[in-house]
């Protein structure tokens, strides 16, 4: 096990070290990108907990920060560390990677930072979700078929997530093409890098 290992990111310390990773900023920079990116419609940050967020990030060397003066007043920026980089890096990676097709706030926002990883971190980890996907596909096509005697109501329980999962598979091997296109790479003038 790595020191990286060692780091397990709760879903609002996910989110806050990745917008940290974008740029160094304060949190209200923070709080104003997850507003204007309609990020709390599919994730679960509010802003109080930014700020407990970030002191405990730095406690654990993901961030530093420092003070400068903006606007007349002193503001802590924060900047995302070495060992910080790491350990989003591999959290992206991972929760890409182990993704089954199920409604995943953490899934949201580890493919909104997909550039993070190289073409072939982004390779493994969707192919490994399409991978997990299509199995789980399976076995529920299997049940259906054992279960096509019951109601509409029974039946209906294996046929919706059937076709929800079709649509994963779907748009993960869209997603895979155009990696492999190299639309996974970030443009810097997109992202305000």
């Amino acid at each position: 096990m790595t020191e990286v290992d060692n780091y397990e990111l709760s879903h609002v310390a996910f989110v806050t070290l990745g917008l940290v990773a974008e740029r160094q900023c304060h949190a209200k920079d923070i709080d104003e990108r997850i507003e204007q990116r309609g990020m709390r419609d599919w994730t679960a940050i509010g802003t109080s907990s930014i700020y407990g967020v970030l002191k405990k990030l730095k406690n654990n060397g993901l961030v530093s920060s420092w003070i400068e003066e903006l606007d007349n007043r002193m503001i802590k920026v924060y900047q995302i560390t070495n060992l910080g980089l790491q350990v989003l890096k591999g959290k992206v990676f991972n929760v890409l990677k182990e993704f089954i097709g199920k409604n995943d706030e953490n899934f949201y926002v580890a493919f909104s930072m997909l550039p993070i990883l190289t073409k072939e971190q982004q390779t493994e980890a969707i192919t490994s979700s399409i991978n997990k996907i299509k199995k789980h596909k399976e076995g529920l096509e299997d049940m259906l078929k054992e279960n096509s005697h019951m109601p509409l109501n029974v039946r209906g329980l294996f046929v919706h997530p059937i076709k929800i999962l079709g649509i994963d598979i779907e748009f993960l091997e869209w997603v895979l093409e155009e990696i492999k296109q190299g639309g996974g790479n970030v443009d810097p003038k997109a992202s305000g890098k």
